[in-house]
């Protein structure tokens, strides 16, 4: 498979990849806290990710030098367990009780614009984020990003995201710009229901998840276009 230079790193299954995915996050993540003695890393919804960051919980991290964002939210109240960053709290500090000024939850309870804009003022004050890890969806959505969505060409760091074609039709996402400038975007993506988008990437289509220019892909055999 080609897609622009990536890395395409295929395995038998989704738990696999998931497992795959979170000793190359134990790695990077290390060699960032190493060089840097900080390392700010973005964090996607779905299953394959949530597996990933189940197992990443019980890794030896440097837990007190690593920051954790959601690179997306819906806009629902806090602690709906259909948030992203109620999945994140379970899975990744299942073990792990982090201090409060290491996590930071987006403020989608406040609506999209507000939201936001609250969140672009911590977003702004960082000096880039290290580490970006992304799903990407069957139409090559990525975080909350959607194919021909207004959000997708906000040059703002946080964006607001109106009429989503899944529920819920509000959320909250970084932005393009914020998404491309990280030191590094990794995507993992799973089952066969991907195939078609990862195809068409194949091709040279600019969805969404192709715009951050991901540097490194997670998938398994499923997900892999036939011709890959």
């Amino acid at each position: 498979m080609t897609m622009t230079s990536a890395v395409i790193n295929v395995y038998d299954n989704a738990e696999a990849v998931a497992a795959a995915a979170a000793e190359y996050l134990l790695q990077q993540i290390s060699l960032c806290v190493a060089e840097e003695g900080v390392c700010h890393v973005a964090l996607p919804g779905g299953t394959t990710p949530a597996h990933c960051l189940a197992l990443l919980a019980q890794m030896s991290l440097p837990w007190q030098q690593i920051h954790w964002y959601p690179g997306d939210e819906r806009c629902y109240p806090r602690a709906h367990p259909a948030r992203n960053d109620s999945m994140i709290r379970e899975k990744l500090f299942s073990t792990i009780d982090p201090a409060e000024t290491n996590f930071h939850p987006i403020p989608a309870e406040l609506g999209p614009e507000a939201g936001a804009e609250q969140y672009a003022k911590l977003i702004d004050s960082l000096p880039g984020l290290d580490i970006v890890v992304l799903g990407m969806g069957e139409d090559g959505h990525t975080a909350s990003l959607f194919p021909d969505n207004p959000a997708l060409k906000d040059e703002r760091s946080v964006v607001p995201v109106y009429q989503a074609p899944k529920p819920p039709p509000e959320r909250i996402s970084l932005g393009l710009n914020t998404l491309r400038n990280a030191g590094q975007r990794i995507v993992i993506a799973t089952g066969s229901g991907k195939r078609d988008a990862l195809a068409r990437l194949q091709t040279g289509q600019a969805l969404p998840v192709a715009l951050v220019e991901p540097d490194t892909w997670f998938i398994d055999k499923a997900a892999r276009p036939d011709k890959a």
